[in-house]
């Protein structure tokens, strides 16, 4: 079948074939140069921006774009299979078969006889197995939890793993008195001057506030996204209250800065 009659066929199987017989092409010699060098590792930093610029679109409910966005999230995936195809390791039917098998077993109680009749009761069964599948019986109960991921939702994983078994605050007054705790020792080890004992308080403190995103139920990774675009958008409307006033950055004092700072809150706040 020809690319054309590939891409006017409704079946979505002959639509994911097509995908990997363009990547295939893009590989092959006389395909694409920058396509043909790329590696697993040199190709990392595109897998990062692609799941990244997919939950900006999920995050803004921009469903236009989630479809493009979703396209360049599975390219990565088609990419790194072909990629391992080409070594001997395994090909995408490898990757589709052992997801498809891996949610088999562990949603026992809808394709076996096990039964789990709330969400909660699903993530314990879902952990347990998770465990037995990996022979995790001998590890640290934290052993491999959330390896390769960012600090911010590494931190969340294990706070969410070591509640599964009861090691938890009974209730946020408990987080928030140990956010002050932390707050207090970060501000004894800055007036002591203690470099190290900065940076430990200061990642004490950041676990803890972890902790009252998971109790509140937030991602910390979405709550962290969130204020840093709420923070450029403040920016940028200050330097143009700045610029508005024939001020520049690079020449406006720091009161003046504050000034126009307030203003853009103001202009921003939601009634």
């Amino acid at each position: 079948m020809t690319d054309a009659a590939m891409m006017d066929a409704p079946d979505p199987a002959i639509q994911l074939a097509r995908l990997r017989a363009i990547m295939h092409r893009l590989r092959a010699p006389g395909g694409c140069p920058w396509d043909a060098e790329q590696t697993h590792e040199s190709l990392i930093p595109n897998l990062i921006e692609e799941a990244y610029e997919t939950v900006d679109t999920l995050q803004r409910g921009d469903f236009t774009h989630l479809r493009e966005e979703l396209g360049d999230l599975l390219l990565q995936v088609v990419f790194h299979s072909e990629l391992a195809e080409e070594a001997g390791h395994f090909n995408l039917d490898d990757v589709a078969r052992e997801i498809s098998d891996k949610l088999v077993r562990r949603h026992p109680h809808v394709f076996g006889q096990s039964a789990a009749a709330t969400p909660d009761a699903v993530l314990v069964q879902w952990d347990q197995i998770k465990r037995e599948e990996k022979g995790a019986g001998g590890k640290p109960y934290l052993h491999g939890v959330g390896t390769g991921l960012p600090a911010l939702l590494r931190a969340a994983k294990f706070q969410k793993k070591a509640a599964k078994v009861g090691f938890d605050w009974p209730d946020e007054a408990g987080v928030l008195a140990k956010i002050r705790e932390e707050l207090g020792e970060l501000e004894t080890a800055l007036a002591a001057g203690d470099a190290g004992a900065v940076a430990e308080e200061t990642g004490d403190l950041l676990f803890s506030i972890v902790n009252l995103t998971r109790f509140r139920g937030l991602d910390p990774e979405l709550v962290m996204t969130t204020a840093n675009a709420k923070f450029e958008q403040r920016f940028g409307v200050m330097e143009r209250l700045l610029t508005a006033s024939s001020l520049s950055l690079e020449v406006a004092t720091l009161e003046q800065m504050e000034t126009a700072w307030q203003q853009a809150k103001s202009q921003l706040r939601v009634p």
